[in-house]
């Protein structure tokens, strides 16, 4: 099989197994959007051993600046200042997220950005996320674990795809 059939054929059979796993057994705690997200990046930054560890580390960095930042969003208060509030919050965040590259583990700032945007798609687009008592609590509803599961998820389904696509190649 060449190469490219070998890994549309990979991505396709194992997008089938997390779309089961997304609407099925890990529903509620496992995103689809929010793993194939990380799996492309996978296949952006080499697909390498090397990847999964910028992906994960950084799109999780991301994924914490991002749960501070909403943290801090609760504590505003609803007035005719909050959007201004809130973009001057978002702003001191994203300046420390992407100074934080200085770091060299923490030095893909797309990543960090993915992981970032990830959690407040996740905040703001699913109803009532966006609370204190979320962002503490100790459950899968928390960002912090079920952006994070996802993405752990996403990255090593773009390790599966390739070394699924390598087999297939052979034959």
């Amino acid at each position: 099989m060449d190469k490219l059939t070998a890994l549309s054929v990979s991505i396709g059979v194992l997008a089938g197994v997390a779309t089961f796993l997304a609407v099925g057994p890990a529903s509620g705690f496992f995103f689809i959007w929010a793993a194939t997200i990380p799996w492309a990046v996978h296949f952006l930054l080499g697909a390498s051993q090397e990847a999964v560890c910028k992906n994960i580390t950084c799109s999780i960095f991301g994924v914490v600046m991002a749960w501070i930042t909403a943290m801090m969003l609760t504590e505003l208060t609803a007035d005719g200042l909050f959007a201004l509030k809130a973009g001057f919050t978002v702003c001191a965040a994203v300046i420390v997220l992407c100074l934080a590259a200085n770091i060299p583990q923490l030095a893909t700032i797309p990543c960090s950005v993915v992981g970032y945007s990830m959690t407040f798609a996740y905040l703001l687009q699913t109803p009532n996320m966006l609370t204190k008592e979320v962002l503490t609590g100790v459950s899968l509803s928390n960002p912090l674990l079920v952006i994070s599961i996802s993405i752990v998820v996403g990255t090593y389904l773009g390790v599966a795809s390739v070394m699924l696509s390598a087999k297939l190649e052979k034959k």
